[in-house]
């Protein structure tokens, strides 16, 4: 509903890549321009990423969010919710350094498999291939690691871990094959490439929910946007679900709607103007 050119929603939460940041690793002038609009009208935009949240510093200079009180970043697929002014951390759930450490090693007995290690500030990277390597580039800082074994992690906090190839059905098949390992962990997939493993309970939509417990929003007020699986709670959660139109086949139909407009042709800004502020 549209009140006086302003609809009720209060929070929109969106994912980053392939929904609001193009293939060409851009955001579009009408998505930043959208967004400063509906920030200015008091509607908060949190970034909900499954990337970590200090990769997100370029996204929110652009959006005029950085360093700003009231304005938040859910990272790590839900796993963490900051606050931009001082990075102040309201939420962090990860996995025990075990449970890394058995991914890891399992994911090393697989062929042509990335393996990536995420601790708050860095992720780790092993059997980096030149692919990942280019999409990676200008996305995610990411430090390449050699060893059968990540020992050096010991007494640190891990948030996640990831599986990367870009065949889906082998990922599919890996995970079929390893939950022995996963029993306390939530699976989801994202960007066409990524199996990434969180804590049972961590997603973009109880990453919602907390934020909107923070802030007493009711999640009927909220609009998700996302294009993978990984933004599936999300968009089942918030009050309007919204699909890019580059939305995966597998999970369009649970969308409440799918956009015109796919990531590269400003997705969000046609969000934001059609349900934000009623224009066609």
């Amino acid at each position: 509903m549209v009140v006086g050119g302003l609809s009720m929603y209060k929070l929109i939460v969106c994912d980053l890549d392939e929904t609001l940041i193009s293939r060409d690793r851009s955001i579009s002038e009408k998505n930043i321009a959208a967004i400063r609009k509906a920030t200015a009208a008091g509607v908060k935009f949190v970034p909900c990423t499954g990337r970590g949240y200090n990769s997100v510093h370029p996204t929110t200079q652009q959006l005029g969010l950085f360093d700003q009180e009231g304005q938040y970043v859910i990272s790590y697929n839900g796993g963490a919710i900051t606050e931009n002014k001082d990075e102040k951390l309201l939420y962090f759930q990860g996995i025990t350094f075990e449970e890394a450490e058995a991914l890891y090693k399992r994911g090393l007995t697989y062929d042509h498999l990335c393996l990536h290690v995420y601790t708050p500030d860095q992720v780790w990277v092993r059997n980096f291939y030149p692919e990942e390597v280019e999409y990676l580039a200008s996305r995610q800082p990411c430090t390449e690691i050699f060893s059968d074994d990540i020992d050096f992690l010991k007494g640190k906090e891990i948030v996640k871990a990831i599986y990367m190839n870009t065949d889906y059905a082998y990922l599919k098949r890996i995970e079929s094959e390893i939950t022995d390992l996963t029993g306390n962990m939530d699976v989801s997939f994202s960007s066409n490439r990524y199996m990434e493993f969180n804590r049972k309970g961590v997603s973009k939509g109880n990453g919602l929910r907390r934020l909107c417990d923070i802030l007493n929003i009711d999640i009927k007020d909220t609009i998700a946007i996302g294009d993978n699986f990984n933004d599936l709670s999300m968009i089942q959660a918030a009050g309007l679900g919204v699909g890019v139109a580059n939305t995966i086949e597998g999970m369009r139909e649970d969308c409440d709607v799918i956009t015109e407009n796919d990531c590269d042709h400003s997705a969000v800004a046609e969000v934001i103007d059609r349900f934000v502020f009623g224009e066609k």
